[in-house]
C-alpha cells in the first residue's frame, strides 16, 4: 500500500512542473492573557441524549493552558467534563457559577443563548 503524504493538501497529482504543494502549518497561537479573552458560556443539549451540557467557546491559546482551565472548572463545580476541540464541555447546567468562577479569574464573560 503506498505510503500516504498528510502534508499536502488538496492536490492529488500535477503535471505542471513548476507545481509546488501547499504544505499545512500547525502554529499554536499564545496564550492570550485572562483580560484579553472573551469566552462564551452557554447551555447545549444536542446529540447529548437530553443531557445538559455547559459549554465555554472562545478560548484562544495553547491546548495545554486550555486544559488546565478546564481542570481548574470542573473541580470548582465538583463534576465531570472535557476538553476538546477548543472547547470546554462541563456536563450539568453550571453556566451561572462559571461565569462567576471566569470573571474573578479575570476573563471577559459573554452567556450565549436564553
Amino acid at each position: 500500500m503506498a505510503k500516504k503524504n498528510k502534508e499536502r493538501l488538496n492536490v492529488v497529482y500535477s503535471t505542471n512542473p513548476n507545481f509546488s504543494y501547499e504544505v499545512e502549518s500547525q502554529e499554536e497561537q499564545d496564550t492570550l492573557a485572562p483580560q484579553f479573552q472573551k469566552l462564551y458560556v452557554s447551555i447545549d443539549k444536542k446529540q447529548r441524549a437530553g443531557k445538559e451540557v455547559t459549554l465555554i467557546e472562545g478560548f484562544v491559546g495553547i491546548d495545554e493552558d486550555l486544559k488546565e482551565l478546564g481542570k481548574l472548572l470542573k473541580n470548582k463545580c465538583g463534576v465531570g467534563g472535557t476538553v476538546k476541540d477548543g472547547e470546554i464541555l462541563i456536563q450539568g447546567n453550571f453556566r451561572d457559577k462559571i461565569s462567576d468562577i471566569l470573571v474573578k479569574e479575570g476573563y471577559q464573560v459573554k452567556r450565549k443563548g436564553g
